[in-house]
Order: C-alpha cells, then structure tokens, then sequence
C-alpha cells in the first residue's frame, strides 16, 4: 500500500503527532493499490487496496509538553473546565 509522507509537530511528553500538511506520496508501485500510479484506472476489481497504509511521520518541531488532546483529558479527569 502506498503511503503518505507527512511533517508536523511531535509532542515529546505524550509522544503525539500533529499533523501539518502532506509532503508527498510513497507509492508502493502496486496494480492492486488504488492510490499507486501503477493501478489501471479502468479496473472495477473490489479485491483492489483502497486505502493507504500507515503514513510517515517527519518532525519539523518538537514540543516539550502534552498534546491539546491529552491536556484536556488530564483536565477533566482533574475536575477543571476548560473555556
């Protein structure tokens, strides 16, 4: 399966990425795959790979702190509303 190639931000205390944009596609040169340039674009075949597969992660920089997410979980588990 071909796979996209992504930069963002690495959240190093709970070791989350977020995600910026897309950088490129790696493509794993398959007919079978529905994202490869290789895959006939006639074919109907249900048996075909349409989704890609686990994308790589580049970090362009890393924060020394818990992600949004995991800052709000810790907050409701602590009792304290966010606004």
């Amino acid at each position: 399966m071909c796979q996209q190639i992504s930069e963002g931000t690495r959240w190093a205390k709970c070791g989350h990425f977020q995600r910026h944009m897309v950088v490129a596609i790696l493509d794993c040169n398959s007919q079978r795959c529905t994202k490869s340039v290789y895959h006939p674009s006639n074919c109907r075949l249900p048996t075909c790979v349409n989704i890609f597969n686990t994308e790589i992660q580049r970090d362009v920089d890393r924060v020394d702190e818990y992600c949004f997410a995991c800052r709000a979980a810790q907050a409701r588990a602590a009792g304290v509303r966010l606004t």
